[in-house]
């Protein structure tokens, strides 16, 4: 006989216990006022279900004299914890029956109560079965899953969403109401099916939903109204890219917008649109041809990772747009100028910021570490707050380990007898030629296995 065939009867029991009004000896007020009710339950339940509950009732026990036991949820509604409730004694929930604001209301009181098992639950529910509701109400998805940290499925479906489908969010009900930083990494996806016009029209819509009190006609503009639209979309504007518009595109939709632009950017597109002739033509994007031109040169990385690197030294996010131009002049590479730490010291010492590239020997694994100050070979630690180390694993730019120093006074160890050295072994190159790296003074282990042997070592300084 299948057990669980017993569990739809204790469940069917267990609510019945519920609605029973003799044996109770807890209340509960739910809610505020005006809208407040008081529910009755019974403790040993609350107890075992509810590590939240269960904190509570352990200084709100029932008194000798006979009087029950009284909390408040305050920030729960009532009729939200009337379905939580029923969760705790059954043991499950019809949730076809609900609306799916309401189940998000569920799911965020669930977090507030700490019931993990539901939480996971209507996290992979509403992801398997509203898809449609939550991309045409994103902005709601996306500010709750980000405030709380228990919503991790919730999470990983924004970021999916951001990365595989932003042209969704620029659909949804409430796009207007999301915050410019999203709005930026939306505007840099490389997966968007929209053209550049109609980016540059939603980002206008965004940015007038922000100001409401501007005339809804744009000849109406005071300086102040022009003024107060710039202040909204400067963070935005540098990431459109205007070169891919057409002539005809600038000219009816950019160009009545010209007070908001900076000035430099403004007078080189007017440059660039005003010599065509042809109204569907669009001007050479010299943007392009920068971006071909970045190389760096090394023998293991790329310019994407220099990019990524950037930003960790910048402290960014991946999604920011980096605000810093640094360039990596090669010092060192081993291949070149030999394996050992006397060579390193000789070619890299008194050279301040520093990024360490290894390759790690039958392997697609890269190593590597920032180096703000300047290395010596005296013996002694020194002091930084900004160094860290990182690592890629099989060569991919999305896969990797950044850890930051935390114990300042050991950051980065100058001795004459190993190459670059981070923490007390953290990341220690050609230490007695062997290679290491072990926990110890930065957050977190960059690598599995503690000894490596290199293929390859660079040395860049950022210029």
């Amino acid at each position: 006989m299948d057990d669980n065939k017993l569990l739809p009867k204790l469940s069917q029991n267990l609510l019945q216990i519920l609605n029973d009004e003799e044996y109770y000896d807890i209340t509960i007020e739910v809610g505020n006022d005006p809208y407040v009710k008081v529910f009755r339950a019974h403790m040993v339940i609350l107890h075992y279900r509810s590590p939240y509950l269960r904190r509570i009732l352990s200084t709100n026990k029932k008194k000798n004299d006979g009087t029950l036991a009284h909390i408040k949820l305050s920030n729960i509604l009532p009729e939200i914890f009337q379905i939580i409730l029923r969760y705790i004694y059954g043991g499950k929930l019809s949730l076809n029956e609900y609306d799916t604001l309401d189940l998000i209301k569920v799911l965020v009181a669930a977090s507030e109560l700490n019931l993990q098992e539901l939480i996971t639950y209507l996290q992979f529910y509403l992801i398997e079965n509203k898809t449609n509701w939550m991309e045409q109400n994103f902005n709601l998805i996306y500010q709750t899953s980000y405030e709380n940290d228990s919503f991790l499925e919730l999470q990983k479906y924004c970021t999916d969403l951001i990365s595989k489908g932003p042209d969704k969010i620029f659909n949804s009900l409430n796009f207007s109401s999301i915050p410019e930083k999203l709005l930026v990494t939306i505007i840099q996806s490389d997966n968007r099916q929209i053209s550049e016009i109609q980016i540059w029209e939603y980002v206008l819509e965004w940015g007038l939903a922000q100001n409401l009190d501007l005339p809804s006609d744009l000849t109406n503009f005071s300086k102040n109204d022009f003024k107060s639209l710039k202040n909204t979309l400067q963070g935005c504007i540098p990431f459109i890219k205007f070169y891919k518009l057409t002539s005809k595109e600038f000219l009816e939709k950019v160009l009545p917008y010209e007070k908001i632009f900076p000035k430099n950017l403004y007078k080189d597109l007017l440059k660039a649109f005003l010599s065509l002739s042809d109204p569907n033509s669009k001007p050479v994007d010299k943007s392009e041809y920068d971006e071909n031109e970045r190389t760096i040169d090394s023998e293991i990385i790329t310019y994407q990772h220099i990019e990524l690197i950037s930003k960790w030294i910048d402290r960014l996010e991946i999604t920011d747009k980096l605000a810093s131009s640094y360039k990596f002049k090669l010092l060192f590479r081993a291949s070149r100028d030999g394996h050992s730490a006397n060579k390193f010291h000789l070619i890299c010492d008194n050279k301040p910021r520093t990024v360490t590239i290894i390759k790690v020997k039958d392997s697609n694994e890269i190593l590597g570490g920032y180096n703000p100050i300047e290395y010596r070979s005296d013996g002694y630690y020194e002091t930084t707050k900004d160094s860290f180390i990182f690592s890629f694993t099989n060569d991919r730019i999305d896969n990797y380990v950044l850890s930051r120093v935390v114990n300042e006074k050991f950051a980065i160890y100058n001795w004459s007898l190993s190459g670059p050295s981070f923490g007390g072994g953290d990341l220690i190159i050609w230490d007695y030629i062997c290679c290491s790296s072990t926990k110890k003074y930065y957050e977190k282990s960059i690598r599995t296995d503690n000894f490596f042997n290199i293929e390859e070592c660079e040395v860049f300084q950022i210029v």
